[in-house]
């Protein structure tokens, strides 16, 4: 994690502090006591040598005179924090701070900066539990620092809160998104990890879908899609338009899945674009090869020998389509024809085919005009598809994680 800069500028900064703070009130108020001045002169001193331990000692040897004022016990403590914090002796430098805290005597400015030496102690000392409560505290003290926040969020994953940790990151990727900011990918990352170890498939799918939406690399694609595809009402239906979202995302890379989908795509007449689906899967070297590749031929001239067939009977059954009762027919022939390169036409038949009515699956002819309208870099039309797809099925889940991709494509 890149937070070790972050925390030594905090320990150098409370060292930096606590020494400011000892030569001017000590001088301020009166000065000390020889017995007591001497060896926290000499502290001083070996904090500035980077002698922590030595300058512990010789604040103990301060700490044992009889008779301290309140100022005096006041400057011990002082001293004492800045030593323990180089010291990397945090429990002490805890201590150290609840006795200036007590006095009352601490403007607010300095017992925040002392809280973060705290806790950036502790987090160097991997007891993340203590950090975060410091971390905490540092806030409820009035400290603003976006750093410490993240440092605070890190330390709450790293004890075991990751309840708290999703809180807290859920709100910063809000707040960047309500900003106009793109939230950062490792913060996005750490959210989908709190999820995951809490078995929170929302805010799992959150993150996922942050990730495919600011970063679109084709791992977050195929988590997000796996995901998907394992919630319990999500339809087997829908396999072929999770396999179309895969393919146009450039996450299908394995053989079994392009001749899948490639046979998926026979079987819902959409012969284009099984031909499509096969020819990327052997120019990507996924078919053709290996122990299958007699059987990827034989698919392979089976599209070729559909694609001819549903050429030569294309304005038969366009005509059949437009004479039909219902839109059914029209809306598959309209798809095919995208895939194809007719385009204009394409779109035309499935909206007429929309409007007919009489669908047996409504929620699906619109996705799959979206998808249609997306092919045909109709990304605005295409949008506005989408936002009217519902269904409990996976069908309105396929519709934005299409909407995630269009918006992205287009972008």
């Amino acid at each position: 994690m890149r937070t070790t800069s972050k925390t030594q500028c905090s320990l150098a900064a409370a060292l930096a502090l606590c020494l400011c703070i000892w030569g001017g009130q000590a001088h301020a108020q009166g000065g000390l006591r020889p017995e007591v001045g001497k060896p926290l002169q000499q502290a001083q001193e070996l904090i500035r040598g980077g002698k922590y331990k030595e300058a512990l000692g010789k604040v103990r040897e301060a700490d044992a005179v009889a008779g301290k004022s309140g100022n005096e016990s006041l400057m011990i403590e002082r001293m004492r924090i800045a030593a323990a914090s180089g010291a990397g002796d945090v429990d002490t430098a805890a201590r150290a701070f609840e006795a200036i805290s007590a006095s009352g005597g601490v403007p607010a400015a300095d017992k925040i900066r002392m809280v973060e030496s705290v806790a950036g102690g502790y987090y160097r000392a991997k007891e993340y539990a203590k950090a975060m409560q410091w971390y905490q505290r540092y806030f409820k003290e009035g400290g603003t620092s976006s750093a410490n926040r993240t440092l605070m969020i890190q330390t709450q994953y790293l004890s075991g809160d990751f309840a708290g940790a999703s809180k807290e990151l859920m709100a910063e990727i809000q707040a960047a998104e309500r900003n106009g900011v793109t939230p950062a990918e490792d913060r996005i990352n750490l959210l989908m990890n709190a999820a995951v170890r809490q078995k929170d498939i929302a805010g799992e799918t959150f993150a996922l879908e942050r990730l495919v939406s600011y970063y679109p690399k084709k791992e977050y694609w195929v988590a997000l899609l796996s995901r998907m595809q394992r919630k319990p009402n999500f339809s087997d239906r829908l396999t072929l338009d999770t396999y179309r979202l895969s393919l146009a995302t450039g996450s299908m890379v394995a053989a079994n899945d392009f001749s899948e989908m490639t046979q998926l795509a026979l079987q819902a007449g959409s012969t284009a674009e099984a031909k499509q689906v096969l020819d990327k899967g052997f120019a990507a070297g996924a078919l053709g090869t290996g122990p299958e590749a007699a059987r990827h031929k034989r698919l392979g001239d089976l599209v070729a020998k559909k694609v001819a067939e549903a050429q030569q009977a294309a304005a038969e059954e366009e005509r059949q389509a437009l004479a039909a009762k219902d839109g059914n027919d029209l809306v598959g022939i309209g798809m095919n024809l995208v895939y194809a390169g007719q385009k204009p036409k394409g779109l035309q038949l499935m909206q007429q085919g929309i409007a007919k009515g009489g669908l047996k699956r409504p929620e699906d002819a619109k996705l799959h005009l979206a998808i249609a309208q997306i092919i045909a870099g109709e990304g605005a039309m295409a949008q506005a598809t989408l936002k009217t797809v519902t269904g409990a099925d996976g069908t309105a889940d396929m519709a934005r994680l299409w909407s995630l991709y269009a918006r992205r494509a287009k972008a």
